[in-house]
């Protein structure tokens, strides 16, 4: 009995250390078009829902804020580069969404003029899996990506009216024929975000220099982030809805959120040229962020933490950090039942 109490107790300090990742999921419905009057007595009636509404003059939607999942050096590898050519687009004076490089895992997109208003992009795509994400403003491209496979895409900016109000700025519909099943886990986006000169990049390349096979290098650099990064419970306090990660602060700073850790981690195998997806989604209630990564020796690993000569266990690197490779905390982290996963990146 002492032992089961124990190890309760170990569980609730470890939910109560990543509690700044926990966060209420909200489902986006999708109603019929309605008009202007329509939308306000459905937006007050169902106060606290996030109802999408493509509306009949104007085209607004009500969009609730993201929630935050909380020496020489060898040679890097060949990072691909996002480009937005304009061979197919759909554009205004506005917006620009860039789908040129589809096939490629990934779309891009501007929002041209200066504001002091939130720009969204929301991706859905044919899992009906809707992805938000924040549009800087200024003239700028940004890289989001298609994770949810081959088929029909629609992508949408959105410019805020008023509080959680926004109205359409430009829409496409976009039909994706991946050129690989790895194409969107491979490439820098908007969530992993990084170049060839970044310090994460570069301390990944140290850190594989003489590995040879994907398992090795996943070990090296899942070894570094969980003994250099700790838990930052002061950010997770304060963070705020629509933070990005940047690696390269995180890796000085030596702390981070859940998101922070997964972010550093993505960056360092995508840019080794090992395919890898950053997994938002729930460990048991908490709303939590992982990865799963591409072997060819194994395939996509779902289940990676260690390797004990029989299986491997979900790699988390929050999880196994802070509970410092606890008995208790690697046998949460490996039974896959303690994980949802809802958005990959």
């Amino acid at each position: 009995m002492k032992k089961m109490i124990a190890n309760g107790l170990i569980l609730l300090m470890m939910f109560a250390l990543l509690g700044g990742c926990a966060a209420k999921i909200v489902e986006l419905h999708h109603p019929e078009s309605v008009t202007s009057t329509e939308y306000d007595a459905q937006y007050h009636a169902d106060e606290g829902v996030l109802d999408v509404m493509y509306l009949d003059d104007g085209d607004f939607i009500d969009i609730a804020p993201e929630m935050v999942p909380l020496a020489a050096a060898p040679a890097v590898f060949s990072i691909p580069v996002p480009e937005a050519p304009g061979t197919s687009v759909k554009k205004n004076d506005k917006s620009v969404i860039d789908y040129s490089n589809a096939k490629d895992g990934y779309i891009m997109a501007k929002y041209i003029p200066k504001s002091t208003k939130n720009i969204k992009i929301i991706i859905k795509g044919p899992s009906d899996a809707q992805y938000q994400y924040s549009l800087k403003s200024g003239d700028v491209y940004e890289v989001y990506p298609l994770s949810d496979g081959n088929g029909k895409y629609t992508v949408g900016v959105y410019e805020q009216v008023d509080g959680s109000k926004y109205a359409t700025v430009v829409s496409a519909t976009v039909d994706v024929k991946l050129s690989d099943e790895f194409a969107p886990f491979i490439r820098p986006n908007q969530y992993v975000n990084y170049n060839k000169d970044s310090q994460t990049v570069k301390k990944a390349a140290e850190l594989v220099k003489g590995k040879d096979t994907t398992l090795d290098k996943l070990a090296a650099v899942y070894n570094h982030v969980i003994k250099n990064l700790t838990y930052d419970k002061e950010k997770a306090k304060n963070v705020k809805s629509g933070y990005l990660p940047d690696v390269d602060e995180i890796l000085k700073a030596g702390k981070g959120i859940c998101f922070d850790y997964a972010a550093v981690m993505a960056v360092m195998l995508r840019s080794q040229d090992i395919p890898t997806k950053l997994v938002v989604g729930y460990t048991g209630d908490v709303y939590h962020a992982w990865l799963t990564v591409y072997s060819k020796e194994t395939g996509w690993i779902d289940s990676v933490v260690q390797f004990d000569g029989k299986t491997w266990k979900l790699m988390d690197p929050t999880f196994a950090s802070t509970g410092n490779q606890s008995s208790d905390t690697m046998q949460y982290i490996g039974d896959g039942k303690n994980y949802t996963a809802k958005f990959l990146y």
